[in-house]
């Protein structure tokens, strides 16, 4: 059984969430705002890629309240392959986001002629429901696996087909009936789901740097801002998805699933956070978005403090009237 340690692995949770869950929401009605009024092929692409992430985070307190419990699952049973499943279907579907958002960008400006002759928004939608339909078919092995189990004995199952004492934990302490399934397909998940979205993100920004390198007629603002888009996208893309892949070959290669392999599925977590920080240098939308929130906030706070300091004001000036009022009369003596 893997061992997450609880501080570690609740502590990334939470700052996920917490991060994750408002930033992800002000780029959802951002771009579904503007998508709305007038789409375009990178706004699609990039509103799915926050539809993903918020699915994600909407199921990551059940791996909060397993975690929380020490790796127990004392849930109902039927959330566990449900929740996993969600879970990592989220996380290679970010692969696939980004790989797709990488070649939109470089076509733009390797082609920028025909891209825009070309350019619709919806080969943008036919490109997400592909990429929706690869990734739940794909990742539906994480949902069938913890009812197949050919070698436990018909009395130690309940009528889901689950064993019992399979019921505590989730997604854990496979049979070799189901490793020998399962280690096969993850191997072909990192290979098909990572590395190939890999290598096309890293094609698509290096030559995306090179060429925006060598125009001149953009200003150094906007040339550096996207080259930290690109260049942030593939260290995103290699630190968090590059580690859990790796521990897929591992497992392949040793016949059982690495002990570290939730550590690097924290980092895979992490992404949902790191998201709209993309999204922050890649849409003038969800930067002027989030000015206005700031101002709405900053203004806000101003107009409390200023109403605060309103009402110590006329506190302090009430006060001073009631102690003048109640000073005694002269009496005739002091006359």
């Amino acid at each position: 059984m893997q061992q997450c340690q609880t501080h570690l692995c609740l502590s990334v949770y939470i700052i996920t969430f917490v991060t994750g869950f408002p930033s992800n929401i002000l780029t959802f009605y951002t771009f579904s705002v503007k998508v709305r009024k007038k789409p375009t092929p990178i706004d699609i692409l990039l509103l799915n890629l926050t539809v993903s992430d918020l699915l994600f985070l909407l199921f990551l307190p059940f791996k909060m309240q397993e975690v929380a419990n020490n790796m127990t699952w004392n849930m109902p049973y039927a959330l566990c392959p449900l929740s996993g499943f969600i879970f990592y279907m989220t996380i290679y579907n970010s692969t696939f986001f980004l790989t797709a958002v990488s070649v939109e960008r470089y076509l733009g400006v390797a082609y920028p002629i025909r891209h825009s002759l070309t350019r619709r928004p919806i080969y943008a939608a036919m490109a997400s429901v592909f990429i929706w339909l690869l990734s739940v078919t794909h990742l539906s092995i994480v949902y069938i696996m913890p009812y197949y189990n050919p070698s436990a004995p018909s009395n130690s199952s309940n009528l889901s087909g689950v064993p019992s004492t399979f019921h505590n934990v989730c997604y854990e302490n496979f049979s070799d009936e189901q490793l020998a399934i399962l280690l096969p397909v993850r191997l072909e998940l990192c290979i098909v789901l990572f590395c190939i979205p890999l290598l096309i993100c890293s094609f698509c920004y290096i030559n995306f740097i090179r060429i925006l390198l060598r125009l001149p007629n953009i200003s150094r603002r906007r040339r550096l801002r996207a080259i930290g888009l690109a260049l942030g996208t593939l260290v995103v893309f290699a630190l968090c998805f590059g580690p859990y892949n790796v521990s897929h070959v591992v497992g392949f290669i040793t016949h059982k699933s690495p002990h570290w392999r939730d550590l690097a599925l924290l980092l895979s977590s992490f992404n949902a956070c790191l998201d709209p920080f993309i999204f922050y240098l890649s849409s003038s939308a969800v930067r002027s978005m989030l000015a206005r929130v700031l101002r709405g906030f900053w203004t806000r706070l101003c107009l409390w403090d200023t109403w605060s300091l309103r009402c110590c004001f006329m506190q302090r000036m009430g006060h001073d009237q009631a102690k003048k009022g109640a000073l005694p009369e002269p009496g005739p003596s002091a006359l």
